[in-house]
């Protein structure tokens, strides 16, 4: 029986060694609290990647020469 907002999942005693033995090196307290932490840097780091692309499109767009996009925008059959 697992507590309220836990789940049960099957692992290998290798696994549970390996677990315990990355817990004890980084100084969590429970395997809980080391994988929390390795979901939230893995979060953090993806999100980072993230921001780096909309980063790198938006410095791709400020590149842009307004009198032409002015132009451009003159050319759509929506009136500006």
């Amino acid at each position: 029986m697992t507590a309220e907002g836990m789940t049960s999942v099957s692992v290998s005693y290798e696994i549970r060694r390996q677990l315990n033995t990355m817990r004890t090196t980084s100084d969590h307290r429970s395997v809980n609290d080391l994988l929390e932490d390795m979901i939230r840097t893995y979060k953090m780091l993806k999100l980072r990647g993230e921001i780096d692309v909309l980063q790198s499109r938006i410095k791709e767009h400020l590149d842009i020469d307004v009198h032409h996009l002015a132009e451009r925008l003159n050319l759509s059959p929506f009136k500006v």
